[in-house]
């Protein structure tokens, strides 16, 4: 009986003292619909089906007139994490998105009827720069949002947005162009710019 390698997936995980890790994410985050894609990005994985990277690998591409939508939260009261699910050998991430917008105006309510009753793929910046994707089109996802009108004079009025999606990793990086209603962001710097 063959042993199967397992040394292209490990490897050391080194840390200088002193060099600051910034926990956290900025404050905004990109949306859409899973319907609205049409080409993914892909996650490199070796024979077996094992992820070989956390990067993505390409761009998404979009249905004529679809979009990535924005949403400004509260990033100290917005977090991502996550955690291991199921059982060895099919265990899986589950990604777990909070992001509390300060509002809950008409265009917040709206958009928490849209995100309460659709897949969606949200696009989050962490505090080095690097974006992370909460979704993929293997599994499907659940988002759920709250609102909260508060509470007399000192209360705060809020809507809550989680996501949650199960993947093979935690969060995979996402270098890839990001279309928006204001055009594309993310995009690649060329040598000279």
């Amino acid at each position: 009986m063959s042993q199967i390698s397992c040394l292209p997936l490990m490897g050391s995980l080194i840390w200088c003292e002193g060099k600051p890790v910034y926990p956290g994410i900025r404050r905004r985050l990109y949306y859409t619909a899973k319907s609205n894609i049409t080409q993914w990005p892909t996650l490199p994985v070796d024979e077996f089906g094992r992820p070989t990277s956390s990067v993505l690998k390409g761009s998404f591409e979009m249905a004529a007139d679809k979009v990535f939508h924005c949403i400004d939260v509260l990033a100290e009261k917005s977090g991502l994490t996550s955690e291991p699910q199921g059982e060895a050998p099919s265990q899986t991430q589950l990604n777990k998105l909070v992001a509390v917008h300060p509002g809950v105006d008409d265009k917040a309510t709206m958009a928490s009827a849209y995100l309460n009753n659709s897949d969606v793929v949200v696009l989050i910046q962490d505090m080095n720069g690097k974006y992370r994707m909460i979704g993929n089109e293997k599994w499907q996802g659940k988002a759920t949002v709250n609102q909260d009108l508060g509470q007399g004079s000192t209360g705060n009025a809020n809507t809550t947005i989680n996501v949650e999606h199960t993947d093979l990793i935690a969060a995979p990086f996402y270098e890839g162009i990001i279309p928006t209603e204001d055009g594309n962001i993310n995009e690649p710097v060329t040598e000279g710019e």
